[in-house]
């Protein structure tokens, strides 16, 4: 494939790989933690706080990761970021090691910290590696092999997991008896960044090499409304962030709730389980991402977009519907085919239209508005379980938000 014979495209790709494995080993290694030593409605408040924790950092440090991608060089923020993420991973693991189960889940507000500025850097450099042609096909590639890294930690980690945890009601004991995970963190970590040594040096060629960044304006929410602003300016861009931020709204409630709905319809808390019915919509992701690559070889095909929404509301709706494993895991993958469908030719539509120059603000404001609508998402879901909501309800209300 031409695709993958460009010059700093398989660098990139193991870096996608690599940075999905460590986010999700440690988020996976934190909610099997919590799945083994709580329950009921203790349970879903403290899984949808571990990912409010991840989501938040990409809110306040919108402006100040905006400002830092249109400044500096893409490769220079990524291969900074890289090796920030081998001191934060050795941190995590001295926490696993000598058994601190509340710094560990502190520390990964830091991880997320790093991601947030890491983050718009990875994706506004797309276009610069591959060029404007080929945005589509990389970007189905590049979204495939992350679910394929999110799939790979969720089954290598959760089998672990489950096979050296010692079982107990203290958290600090369950995450010390599974320490060697965070070795693995380290390794994940210091790969990743070996690799973003290898990606081709871009220069920055934004207006702001000689611009300082003022507090001032960051608190008095200047740079707040100019980044919005700028954002909307476009309307293609504008659309597909919202389509997006919606999308993954919605599947934050999924990874909130889900572990509690199983527990509620099988009385069973096994995590392999329930991370690999998760994990199945990761396979319909990369089938749907392939397919929406492949559509899109040479221009954006955004015709499958809207039946991507119908194929989510239809799948999410019969989640809700039944009592069977194997029925549960046809849902799931049919969720994330669809959602492959729905986000490869909106996130290759944002990176099309986003002029270089402020790419990094772009970029940073897509996660911002998709961050935002993950954390009021992830409010709604304990405001759900305040009320006394089922778990039901609540993936009843997601699948309606999708159409």
């Amino acid at each position: 494939m031409k695709l993958l014979r460009t010059a700093g495209f398989l660098p990139y790709l193991a870096i996608a790989f690599l940075n999905a494995g460590v986010d999700l080993a440690h988020k996976i290694t934190i909610q099997n933690v919590l799945l083994k030593s709580f329950d009921g409605d203790t349970l879903v408040i403290l899984t949808a706080l571990i990912n409010a924790m991840i989501l938040l950092p990409f809110i306040f440090l919108f402006s100040p990761a905006a400002f830092i991608n249109d400044k500096f060089s893409r490769t220079k923020v990524i291969r900074l970021s890289a090796l920030a993420a081998v001191g934060i991973s050795a941190l995590i693991c001295l926490c696993y090691a000598i058994g601190e189960f509340y710094m560990a889940f502190a520390l990964t507000l830091l991880l997320a910290a790093q991601s947030a500025v890491y983050s718009p850097a990875k994706y506004s450099i797309i276009k610069s590696i591959v060029g404007t042609e080929q945005l589509g096909m990389a970007n189905g590639i590049i979204q495939a092999l992350t679910i394929i890294a999110i799939l790979f930690s969720s089954f290598a980690f959760s089998f672990f997991f489950e096979s050296h945890y010692i079982a107990s009601n203290d958290p600090n004991m369950v995450l010390q008896s599974v320490w060697e995970i965070g070795i693995a963190l380290i390794a994940f970590s210091a790969l990743e960044a070996y690799f973003a040594f290898k990606i081709p040096f871009f220069p920055q060629t934004a207006e702001l090499s000689e611009e300082k960044f003022s507090a001032k304006q960051y608190v008095s929410l200047h740079y707040l409304k100019e980044n919005i602003r700028t954002l909307r300016q476009n309307k293609n861009i504008w659309l597909s962030v919202i389509g997006l931020s919606l999308f993954w709204g919605v599947s934050q409630v999924i990874v909130a709730a889900f572990p509690a709905h199983y527990k509620a319809i099988f009385h069973a808390d096994n995590a392999i389980v329930i991370q690999a019915i998760l994990a199945v919509s990761g396979l319909g992701l990369i089938l749907g991402s392939y397919v929406a690559g492949k559509m899109s070889h040479l221009h954006i095909e955004l015709g499958i977009v809207p039946v991507g929404a119908v194929g989510i509301f239809i799948s999410l709706f019969c989640l809700t519907l039944t009592d069977s494993n194997l029925f549960l895991t046809i849902c799931s993958f049919a969720f994330g085919f669809f959602g492959g469908l729905f986000i490869v030719p909106l996130n290759a539509t944002i990176q099309y239209f986003a002029p270089e120059a402020i790419s990094g603000k772009i970029m940073a404001g897509n996660n911002f508005m998709q961050n935002v609508l993950m954390v009021a998402f992830l409010l709604l879901s304990i405001l759900f379980v305040k009320l006394s909501l089922s778990t039901t309800n609540l993936l009843i209300f997601a699948s309606l938000v999708c159409l």
